[in-house]
């Protein structure tokens, strides 16, 4: 039989997924998923008396360290890569209680991270509609006419969150003149003019907008105005 590659260097019990069919040297029981090397020769897991402990493939770093913390006996699974010249971790063997009270402890912290994500989403959705409000604000300020629902509309739509918007930018959230009169100029462009078909229509984006300019122009003018001066 063939002598096993020289696993690495260990502090604890180190178990091996063998690339060979292997057999027991004290049980024969065979051949082997995993086994042990002592003194050179292979034992089997009931041998070896880790024949009680779990496998727990590799992935979960987590799970892996806090199994390991909750096991009295714990066993590092390596496999030979051929390709490589070295031994590579496949998992763990860990106590099937061990591994039981470390999937609570990670579910415990999944748990606490949901509602930490629920806390920060109402947290965000808060801030959000406190800036789009003074979005919608500083649009009347600066138009007065322009009718409220419709300011609101256009702080909600500039204003989102991750749009990439004119509302989101530094200028934005900075609520200066020129980042919101520009989230009204395309409010206006979109709703008010014929913009858009022109551009299904094939009509040059630097063409449709000088095409509608007036439009756009006469409506901020109106909206500018004082509400008494429209009434």
């Amino acid at each position: 039989m063939a002598p096993l590659a020289t696993p690495p260097p260990r502090t604890g019990p180190l178990v091996i997924q063998p690339l060979k069919r292997r057999h027991c040297a004290e049980c024969q029981a065979g051949p082997l998923r995993m086994l042990v090397l002592e003194d050179g020769a292979p034992r089997c897991l009931d041998c070896a008396d880790l024949g009680h402990l779990v496998f727990l493939p590799r992935g979960d770093t987590a799970l892996t360290r806090r199994s390991r913390e909750e096991s009295a006996l714990s066993a590092v699974v390596v496999r030979f890569n051929r390709r490589k010249s070295r031994y590579e971790r496949q998992g763990v063997l860990v106590e099937e209680a061990g591994l039981a009270r470390a999937e609570e402890r990670c579910l415990a912290d999944a748990e606490a991270r949901r509602r930490r994500r629920v806390r920060d989403a109402r947290r965000r959705a808060r801030e959000d509609a406190r800036f789009a409000e003074a979005f919608a604000v500083e649009i009347r300020r600066l138009f007065p006419a322009c009718p409220a629902d419709r300011a609101r509309d256009i702080a909600a739509h500039a204003s989102l969150r991750g749009s990439g918007r004119v509302g989101r930018s530094a200028a934005g959230r900075a609520l200066t003149e020129g980042a919101v009169t520009s989230a009204v100029v395309a409010s206006v462009r979109h709703m008010d003019t014929p913009y858009d078909q022109l551009l299904m229509s094939g009509v040059p984006r630097h063409e449709a907008r000088r095409r509608i300019a007036a439009v756009v122009e006469t409506t901020l003018r109106g909206w500018r105005a004082e509400v008494s001066e429209v009434g």
